[in-house]
């Protein structure tokens, strides 16, 4: 297998953003795949399937959000939604201007897990140029893990009042909400890098994406993936099914895995899991 290393990438307000890269198997890479992480997780989570897709051909870059995994600065905070997707929008305008260099027919395919997937769904509804194709695993997109009305209401009081940058603690604490093997929920508990507290104003900023994200549909029109766990406790796969339907794509496919829990990387039978995925990248061609 592929080895990562980490990298760095300067956003345009100058956050020095880091990203760990799987370079492909072969040159030209196939394809290239940019993916967007959790509430809690960071891209160290995910080294088997960015392996996986690197062993395939695909170049691999997978981003820790801003005050998330390897980033320190400023932790467990964002200023507002538009700043996470001018990150995402930022990085994926250089992959696409190296592709156009390098490999001008290969996919640009924008990936994104768990609450990373409206993240992504939105960076993909706002620059629909940027993006090739777009692949949601377990996306926090119709969550049964949100906060209620009061809450969003207080979020609101809090950011009107200045105290944007006062710590919460995020509501998935149970390693068990995200895998049934014990050394993956050991894993989740001895993680250093894993977020336990965010700020008001990026949960402010998961809000204003929730918002956003119920309402793009129409303007993705790209090839789509929707990749569920039967057993998630996190996402509720029914108004994810139905969010995923009203896609104004042609192309799209979901795949259900009845007995696996919310992180897919973490089931014992993950290598169907990701060889499902690369069978559907590798029919993906640049628009």
């Amino acid at each position: 297998m592929t080895e990562s290393d980490v990298r760095k990438f300067t956003a345009s307000d100058g956050y020095n953003l880091r990203y760990r890269f799987h370079p492909p198997c072969e040159a030209p890479p196939r394809g290239y795949v940019v993916a967007v992480h959790g509430i809690q997780s960071h891209a160290g989570w995910y080294e088997y399937s960015c392996r996986r897709l690197a062993d395939a051909g695909y170049e691999v870059s997978f981003l820790d959000r801003r005050g998330s995994g390897l980033n320190d600065r400023d932790r467990g905070h964002a200023s507002h939604a538009d700043r996470l997707v001018n990150d995402v929008v930022q990085f994926l305008g250089d992959v696409r201007f190296r592709r156009n260099r390098e490999a001008p027919t290969a996919p640009v395919i924008l990936s994104g897990v768990s609450w990373g997937g409206k993240l992504a769904a939105v960076t993909c509804a706002r620059r629909p140029e940027l993006v090739d194709a777009l692949a949601l695993l377990t996306p926090g997109i119709c969550a049964r893990v949100r906060p209620s009305w009061h809450q969003r209401w207080r979020l609101q009081l809090a950011d009107m009042l200045g105290v944007q940058r006062k710590l919460v603690s995020i509501p998935l604490g149970d390693p068990t909400m995200f895998t049934d093997e014990p050394e993956w929920q050991q894993f989740i508990r001895d993680d250093r890098l894993s977020l336990r507290q965010a700020t008001v104003s990026l949960l402010q900023a998961s809000v204003e994406l929730d918002d956003e994200v119920a309402m793009v549909q129409q303007r993705i029109d790209c090839p789509a993936l929707l990749m569920l766990a039967g057993k998630d406790r996190i996402i509720d796969n029914d108004k994810s099914r139905q969010w995923f339907e009203r896609l104004q794509s042609s192309q799209k496919q979901t795949i259900e895995y009845p007995d696996a829990r919310h992180t897919l990387e973490f089931e014992p039978d993950r290598q169907q899991i990701f060889d499902d995925l690369i069978h559907w990248c590798n029919r993906i061609e640049a628009r």
